[in-house]
């Protein structure tokens, strides 16, 4: 699990419930069932109207890659690609057929079955490029639910308070209890900003950023499968590599991406990286 965005949630309902405190509130003030009732259960339904059912039984995988702790060993998949340029170089691409079915990346399999197949450059970047785009597509599935979540609760909270606010209008009879009852009110409204900011939009962007590291990585993959049926010099594939590592550390840089109907030679493909 990554215990950050576990810290994160954990640091923003303190620092909200803290702050409350300390102007002198009272913590059973912030617990009110009906409030939350309304704004979960709302949100929820809404969501449910919202997706068809294939759709939200991708929630528990979306949470899974929300929470699980990255494993994305980029350096190592260099040091294979180089690796298996070299023996390609030495031995021919047929050698690669046992170190490539004995790999634990499956889109790595993949390609470099197709280049063991003989199967022609421009068939192998469409196919891989299709399936990199239908991983980015699914990825993306998953943040809208959560964003979507994260615009239906502020709205469900202040459909709670204005429901609230209705009931106190109709008990103006008692002034005593207009003031307590209004703030109760004003519970829902809370709860709905405050789970959309500090739960759902927030894993919709953490899906987002694990999507964008997945991506950068089968990347990088696809340039060494082509580099590797290409027969390129390992030390010029670990060069045209190397600059993926800087790109996933860069999270504001996007890499360059092709569709599957354009063809570029790898050569192009490594000075566009290095601009």
């Amino acid at each position: 699990m990554d215990i950050t965005i576990v810290l994160g949630i954990i640091a923003g309902i303190i620092a909200l419930i803290g702050g409350f405190l300390w102007e002198g509130g009272q913590f059973t003030g912030l617990l009110q069932g009906t409030s939350a009732l309304i704004v979960f259960g709302g949100t929820f339904a809404a969501v449910v109207i919202s997706y068809p059912a294939s759709k939200l039984k991708t929630i528990p995988t979306a949470l899974r890659m929300a929470f699980s702790r990255e494993d994305n060993p980029t350096e190592q998949y260099i040091e294979d690609l180089v690796s298996m340029a070299a023996t390609s170089r030495r031995s021919g691409v047929l050698a690669l057929e046992r170190i490539s079915s004995e790999h634990p990346n499956a889109f790595l399999r993949e390609g470099l079955q197709l280049v063991i197949d003989g199967t022609e450059q421009e068939q192998i970047k469409q196919i891989l490029e299709l399936e990199l785009d239908a991983i980015g597509h699914k990825h993306e599935g998953y943040a809208k639910i959560f964003e979507s979540a994260g615009g239906y609760a502020p709205t469900m909270g202040i459909i709670g308070t204005v429901m609230g606010l209705i009931h106190v209008l109709g008990s103006l009879t008692e002034p005593t209890a207009l003031g307590p009852s209004i703030a109760v009110a004003f519970i829902a409204t809370l709860y709905g900003v405050a789970s959309a900011n500090l739960i759902f939009l927030p894993i919709a962007s953490k899906i987002r950023a694990a999507s964008e590291s997945e991506i950068i990585t089968m990347d990088l993959l696809l340039q060494g499968i082509l580099a590797i049926q290409n027969g390129e010099n390992p030390k010029l594939v670990r060069k045209k590599l190397e600059f993926f590592i800087r790109s996933e550390q860069n999270i504001d840089r996007k890499l360059p991406r092709r569709s599957p109907t354009e063809s570029a030679s790898p050569k192009e493909d490594f000075h566009e990286n290095a601009r």
